[in-house]
């Protein structure tokens, strides 16, 4: 692979990367504003006050917070030994997951299917990046 090879292979999985990345920006924002007009609405300063709904809000933020991060993290690793389309298959199924998982966290009736299949993509999506990064650096 020439230098002018490479240097497209990396840069159209890095574009991918900066794609998801992006996204789950602005996820993680919409989130976060959920939780300020949830408060807002239900006059609550700091916390849940004790509204489920509320609390729903704030644990599918937090969980976000908990994943996105690490998630990021790999699918840049994973494009530094991978093709965009191998980035853009892990980074879309991990912010389905975490978008399904958000949406199944506001359902009233739990454990809701969204928030389970949300789940499973996530760790479907770690399991699958901990692979491709093991595989890339014992071969």
């Amino acid at each position: 692979m020439s230098i002018e090879q490479a240097l497209a292979f990396h840069t159209e999985a890095f574009r991918a990367v900066a794609l998801w990345t992006g996204l789950s920006l602005l996820f993680i924002l919409w989130l976060s504003m959920r939780i300020s007009a949830g408060r807002r609405k239900l006059k609550v300063s700091v916390g849940d006050g004790g509204h489920p709904a509320l609390t729903a809000s704030t644990r599918a933020f937090g969980n976000a917070i908990e994943y996105v991060p690490l998630a990021l993290v790999a699918l840049a690793v994973v494009a530094v030994f991978y093709s965009a389309a191998i980035v853009h298959a892990v980074g879309g199924a991990f912010f389905i997951g975490r978008v399904l998982h958000a949406w199944g966290m506001g359902q009233e009736k739990q454990p809701a299917v969204g928030r389970m299949l949300g789940m499973i993509l996530t760790y479907l999506t770690f399991i699958g990046s901990a692979g491709l990064l093991i595989f890339a650096a014992v071969f």
